[in-house]
Order: C-alpha cells, then structure tokens, then sequence
C-alpha cells in the first residue's frame, strides 16, 4: 500500500514540478509570522511578540529549493514590499520605499543610517541552552551597490549573531562576489549566488548561501530575538531575509542543500512517508 501510495504521489509531484515556483504570503500577523519559524526545545511568550512593518511588507514563503534557494519554506521579512521577491529576474532595481523609520541597532552595526525597517521580535527560553535557526539574505543592492550594504541583524540580548563566514555583519556588502558578480574580488565571495542573469527563479539580483546563525550556552530564564533588516542610506532596492520554517530551535537544524527541484521534490516527497512533524511549543 505504502508502494502505491508513493508511486502515485511521483505521479503527482511530477504534474506540478512543471509549474512550481517561488510563492509568498503576505502578512502582518506578528503571532502567525512567529509560530511558523518555532521549532524544538524552544517555548516562546506570545504575549511578548512584536511586529513593525506595512502592509505586504513580510509573510510568507514556499517553493524556495524550486526556484534555487536552499531553504523551501518559511517566513520573508523585506525593506519593501515581500511580493516582489518572485520570480523570475525581470528587473535590476525592483523596489518599493516606504518612507518609514530605519532601525537603532541596525544604524549601529551598519555605521550609517537606515530606513523601512521591517522587524519581528519576541521573549524565548530554551532548554538546550542553545539556539539555532537557518537563514539567505538576498538583495536588488547586488552587484552594482555593494557600498549601500543594506544591513540585516538577529539579535539575541541585542547581541548581533548573524555573522557572515569571516565574522562580519551580513549584509549586501559583505556577502559578495564584486561589482560583476563573478569577478570573485568581494568578501565571502564563495558563500555569494549571482542572479543578475536569471539564473535562479526569484526577482532579487543575488543571495547568499544558507547560512546557520547560533549562540551557545544561553543562561536558564528569558531571553529576547529580533529579527531586523533595512534599507541602508536610502529607501531604494529591496532587500530581504528568508528563515526557514520551524528552525528556530534549540537544537541544531539540518542545513538543506539546493538540489534540481526533480531531485529535491522527491526528497521532500520520500521524506512525507517516514518523517514526524516537529512540535511548537508556545506559552
């Protein structure tokens, strides 16, 4: 039975994988935003969770291993306007300024001013001690304004622990391949995806790899996160972070590796049969 039933599902994921893209959810809702990332050995307060951003400026995503991300689904936060974040490329410099007020840490970190932010902060504990989560910034800053380096920041006790590999704040300018996208002079060039040339199914002209943000040995009690980004210097050319549903967690998550969508989609199909489903823990 069990044979059958997995024949008929290829039967099925073959039918769609022709038509599968990058699809993003709009929203607004705080609460719903958060529990979609919540994943094990983590309680979060819900009376604690707090949201600032538009209309359509953050949500929901699916479909990221089909258009060439390495995360398949989870949550968008963005320094514009979410949707524009699908596929394909049609466009270098997509973008929608908001005219809205930038971020106190993020001007920190950033050494210059911000603006649009667009940021999801809650209390948490963990019973592990330890904290996890899985997350691609993409920008349209790539790879004509690298010095424009539109900042993003998970701060856990306003403790910045989104770090690109050689220890530096992540953002458009430190996560890049050079003004060409492949000339491989920019900073963590290896960890960089150009797109300019459509090469992936989603409008942002590069990202990075997925990167596994952690902190080790967090205290017993409450602590904080917030997940920010923001336009640096101007309000124009989005950018956007894209965390993986259910890896924000008190154990170490599994980093996905972007596959051919035939490839990825029958993992995701095979994996339906024998995994169980995480459970969110809320308060």
């Amino acid at each position: 039975i069990i044979m059958k039933q997995l024949l008929a599902g290829l039967c099925l994921f073959g039918a769609l994988n022709a038509h599968a893209a990058l699809v993003v959810t709009t929203s607004n809702d705080g609460s719903a935003i958060a529990n979609n990332i919540i994943g094990d050995d983590v309680t979060v307060d819900v009376s604690s969770i707090n949201y600032i951003g538009v209309d359509d400026q953050a949500g929901f995503f699916s479909g990221g291993i089909s258009a060439g991300l390495g995360i398949d689904s989870g949550i968008i936060l963005t320094s514009g306007n979410a949707n524009l974040a699908v596929g394909p490329n049609a466009q270098t410099g997509a973008s929608a300024g908001l005219g809205t007020a930038g971020s106190a840490a993020l001007n920190t970190l950033s050494g210059g001013s911000t603006n649009d932010a667009n940021s999801l902060s809650f209390e948490f504990t963990t019973s592990t001690g330890n904290l996890f989560f899985n997350y691609i910034l993409a920008s349209e800053e790539y790879n004509e304004f690298l010095n424009f380096a539109d900042p993003f920041a998970l701060l856990v006790n306003d403790v910045n622990i989104a770090l690109a590999p050689d220890g530096g704040i992540v953002s458009v300018g430190t996560v890049n391949c050079g003004s060409s996208g492949i000339d491989l002079s920019g900073p963590n060039c290896s960890s960089f995806n150009n797109n300019e040339n459509g090469t992936f199914d989603i409008e942002y002209d590069g990202f990075t790899d997925v990167f596994q943000a952690s902190v080790f040995g967090l205290g017993a009690g409450t602590h904080t996160i917030e997940f920010v980004i923001a336009d640096f210097s101007d309000s124009a050319l989005d950018s956007a972070v894209f965390i993986e549903a259910d890896s924000f967690s008190g154990t170490a998550p599994p980093t996905t590796v972007s596959a051919p969508a035939s490839i990825a989609g029958f993992g995701v199909l095979l994996a339906a049969f024998v995994s169980i489903r995480r459970k969110r823990t809320l308060v």
